[in-house]
């Protein structure tokens, strides 16, 4: 019989699970409802996908964005794992083949948007598939005390109904103590296993600094932190910019924005994953799914609206165990911008009203039609056509989502897609009577064989137009024809943002709008805005202990890595700290050494206290590396 163990090195290459991985994975193996609440890079999908693949059926994953939905299904089958995912960027034929191969094939994983769960297809098929595990990926989207609430997550405890008997696992990287109890709550766990790991990171330094010039700071930085790094601006046009900066100061950087397109946001991440570009600039649209363990650096020039969202991305840095660092670097005048940008993302009732019904305008939309019908949107097309700001319209349409009344899908990319739609022989029987199309259904069999008749297949129109020795129009134009004399279906690409009308389109004077909720909402979007602030500015507290007091996790220890600690431990060690600067340069004028090389010839009682000393010496420039990262005296 297969053991957890088995499964994991068979499928991952790992030797042994990481703590506390093992006990959620025996939990779950039980037959009992769990919380796994572990920070971000802790390992929280091989606590669900290693119990379901040792079970008979499928596990049912609820996820919120389609973008880690679709990244996730790509990695389980890159592990020869049959995975698949449905959500609001297909159309009905695709649901409706992708579920049958649920309920009759060898599928092993079913992701989905918890909007999915109340749709009639889905709630007929549901009996008929066989699941093994519910979970529930970023739980916290549950509760409204969460950062990122979703009216639709209250809906999972739907599936309990419909599945009682099946056992739930609810995932997170960041939930409060009252978080945590809404998730129990809500989705009606019955005495879960808790287990949680501590927001504490070892590896991982917290540094805030407050500067006049912060790209001249950013520079320092990255100069004195050899590896990866990660930047953060809160911009598309800063993402650009900044790279371009970074490449002039002798910096290889690249920038990842939603408003690239697929190709170019594939481009540049690969430059990056692969260390050609050394630094990325980003929006916070970048991170997630990125399995890139050796960042060093994590910095963030602009600050986040939560300590939550701050953890997760900070979180980025050490994932593989190395000393890595947090930083922060900001102006002054940054804390107004924040205070501003929240007050626009908290828009009036008038606001939301008038936004819907421009929306509808836009789509030409019939009050009382529309339901579970998307749309592609292009926002500032839409924002210039009715003279509104993109930036409150966003904030409109956010808080029209809160309100259960849409879903907003951010930019992502649906490949080219076909599906046979009729059997292997009447397809034969065309192909021998229409010759031109022949060699098209040859090059399309040829590159994707008989699956092309159960299911829906991505499909490049450019290889296949090397298959078949066509160009790339004829090929679309061919696929076209084929799709409306209705032998196939051929969804081609798209790249757009979609709006998904979650209930009938309504008249905007009389919109359902829950005015406490939204008055709550913005108490707590302010709240934790000033939580962030207080993050920053504060300089008593040890940055580590002030996050796990924020997460409830209450405890007398300090880090002694962060900007704050290494401050009072030098104020108590100005002897050891002369010690170690006099043994650095005696040590640098023999031969010149890299960090590794400096540490291990000192072997100091304190290691942090040795860094932060060669870096105050890079900084008074008494020492500096030079091209080949190797520390020389000046």
């Amino acid at each position: 019989m297969e053991t957890p163990e088995h499964i994991l090195k068979q499928y991952w290459g790992y030797n042994q699970f990481r703590p506390p991985q093992k006990d959620i994975v025996n939990n779950v193996l039980s037959g009992k409802d769990t919380i796994a609440l572990l920070p971000t890079g802790g390992g929280k999908s091989i606590c669900f996908q290693i119990p379901a693949l040792m079970a008979e059926g499928v596990c049912l994953v609820i996820t919120p964005l389609i973008a880690l939905m679709e990244d996730q299904v790509g990695q389980l089958k890159k592990r020869g794992i049959a995975a698949i995912a449905i959500h609001s960027g297909m159309s009905r034929s695709e649901i409706d083949v992708a579920l049958d191969n649920c309920s009759y094939g060898k599928i092993k994983f079913l992701y989905l948007s918890p909007e999915r769960i109340q749709t009639e297809m889905f709630q007929a098929r549901i009996q008929k598939i066989q699941v093994n595990l519910i979970a529930i990926d970023e739980a916290h989207c549950i509760s409204q005390w969460g950062y990122d609430f979703r009216p639709s997550y209250l809906l999972i405890s739907d599936l309990r109904e419909m599945k009682p008997e099946v056992p739930v696992i609810a995932l997170t990287a960041t939930a409060t103590k009252k978080v945590r109890e809404d998730i129990v709550e809500k989705l009606g766990l019955k005495e879960p296993g808790i287990f949680t790991k501590s927001f504490a990171r070892e590896n991982l330094s917290f540094v805030v600094r407050q500067t006049e010039n912060k790209e001249k700071l950013l520079l320092q930085v990255i100069q004195k932190v050899n590896g990866s790094a990660i930047v953060y601006v809160r911009s598309r046009r800063a993402t650009e910019k900044l790279s371009a900066w970074l490449i002039k100061s002798g910096i290889s950087a690249t920038f990842y924005h939603a408003g690239l397109t697929y190709q170019q946001r594939n481009e540049h991440q690969k430059r990056w994953i692969e260390g050609d570009a050394r630094v990325v600039v980003a929006t916070n649209a970048f991170g997630m799914g990125i399995d890139k363990a050796n960042v060093r650096t994590v910095i963030h020039m602009d600050l986040p609206e939560t300590l939550e969202a701050y953890y997760q991305e900070a979180g980025r840095a050490g994932r593989d165990g190395n000393k890595s660092y947090a930083v922060v670097i900001y102006h002054p005048i940054d804390v107004m911008s924040l205070r501003e940008k929240v007050e626009q993302s908290q828009p009036e009732v008038a606001v939301l009203k008038k936004t819907y019904q421009a929306f509808s305008n836009y789509l030409q939309l019939a009050e009382g039609s529309a339901m579970g019908e998307s749309f592609d949107f292009d926002l500032t097309t839409f924002s210039d056509r009715y003279e509104l700001k993109p930036i409150t319209t966003y904030a409109a349409l956010k808080k029209l989502e809160e309100q259960g009344l849409i879903q907003l899908s951010e930019s992502f990319y649906r490949p080219s897609k076909v599906h046979f739609l009729v059997e292997k022989k009447k397809l034969y029987e065309f192909q021998v009577s229409n010759d031109h199309f022949d060699q098209l259904i040859k090059g399309l069999l040829r590159l994707s064989g008989g699956e092309l008749f159960s299911t829906y297949v991505n499909i490049s129109e450019s290889q296949l137009s090397r298959a078949v020795g066509w160009n790339i129009p004829e090929t679309k134009i061919g696929l076209d024809q084929l799709h409306k004399m209705q032998l196939l279906d051929y969804e081609p690409a798209s790249e757009m943002p979609q709006i998904t009308f979650l209930t009938p389109r309504q008249d905007a004077e009389r919109l359902q709008l829950d005015v406490v909720r939204l008055n709550e909402r913005r108490d707590l979007a302010l709240t934790k805005m000033e939580t962030m602030i207080e993050y920053v500015e504060q300089t008593h507290r040890c940055r580590t202990q002030f996050i796990q007091s924020y997460f409830d996790e209450e405890t007398f220890n300090t880090c002694g890595v962060c900007d704050i600690c290494l401050v009072k431990k030098k104020k108590e060690n100005q002897t050891e700290i002369k010690d170690y600067h006099d043994q650095i340069l005696l040590l640098l004028k023999q031969k010149p050494m890299t960090s590794e090389e400096l540490e291990k010839a000192v072997n100091p009682s304190d290691q942090e206290l040795l860094v932060e000393v060669i870096r105050e010496m890079l900084d008074a420039n008494e020492i500096n590396y030079d091209e080949f990262w190797v520390l020389r005296v000046t």
